[in-house]
């Protein structure tokens, strides 16, 4: 099985390009191999997934955008769907595959298979998924009781590669909220800034008019004093002049 993405490698959009480089890096640390198919330079890729999406899962004006996720000839989804099925860990899930024994995926497949069905006893038939994705029966019959989850014996060095994986994936969501609360915070901080100066602002435009006023209030108390001045000097003259 191959998964298939559709991207656009010469797209304008930055926000098209961060989803196609999420999807294509999350796939990537999972180790799963895909195809990516190219839309802005290959006319049939873009014709054949446009005829693919189903009618339900494209836009309101009927032109699914880049990326877009197959198995095959089968759709998964688009970006928000496997972001979403990321969030949920069922990324395998998603893409139609298998999880790998070890993984968290696996890991959560056991649980719920134990919920549904209790633990497997002997004598009852026991089912595994192999790594092409077939289910095999095995009848379980060693004369004692078998508590065993549905997770396949693996040898050490496949149960450490997918270890990895998911410890790779991991650290790659907690770079991602870094990244996401740095940002918040530089936009808090830029906002902070904006009210400061519409503040500064604002107090500055009050204070000008009352500087006006002041200026004019010490005008007039200077002429007051001046035509004062000019009065007693022209009594003075008077009496002298008697």
């Amino acid at each position: 099985m191959v998964i298939k993405v559709f991207l656009a490698s010469s797209s304008g959009s930055t926000a098209i390009k961060k989803k196609q480089q999420d999807v294509l890096g999350f796939l990537e640390a999972l180790k799963v191999e895909y195809a990516p198919l190219d839309i802005a330079c290959n006319v049939d890729n873009r014709t054949w997934m446009r005829e693919n999406v189903p009618v339900e899962k494209k836009p309101t004006n009927g032109i699914p955008l880049p990326p877009q996720i197959f198995n095959e000839e089968s759709y998964c989804g688009d970006y928000e769907t496997f972001f979403d099925a990321k969030e949920d860990n069922s990324v395998y899930a998603f893409l139609g595959l298998p999880p790998p024994p070890g993984s968290k995926e696996a890991q959560q497949a056991e649980k719920e298979f134990i919920l549904q069905n209790g633990p497997v006893k002997n004598g009852t038939v026991e089912k595994k998924t192999t790594e092409n994705g077939t289910v095999e029966n095995k009848i379980i019959d060693n004369g004692t009781d078998e508590t065993d989850t549905v997770q396949n014996k693996m040898d050490d060095n496949e149960l450490d590669e997918n270890r990895t994986a998911d410890a790779e994936v991991e650290d790659e969501n907690h770079e991602a909220d870094k990244l996401k609360a740095t940002a918040e915070e530089v936009a808090q901080e830029e906002d902070e800034e904006a009210k400061e100066e519409e503040e500064l602002r604002q107090l500055e435009e009050q204070e000008e008019p009352v500087s006006e006023v002041e200026d004019e209030e010490e005008a007039l108390e200077v002429t007051e004093d001046e035509e004062e001045e000019v009065a007693e000097v022209g009594e003075s003259e008077e009496e002298e002049d008697e």
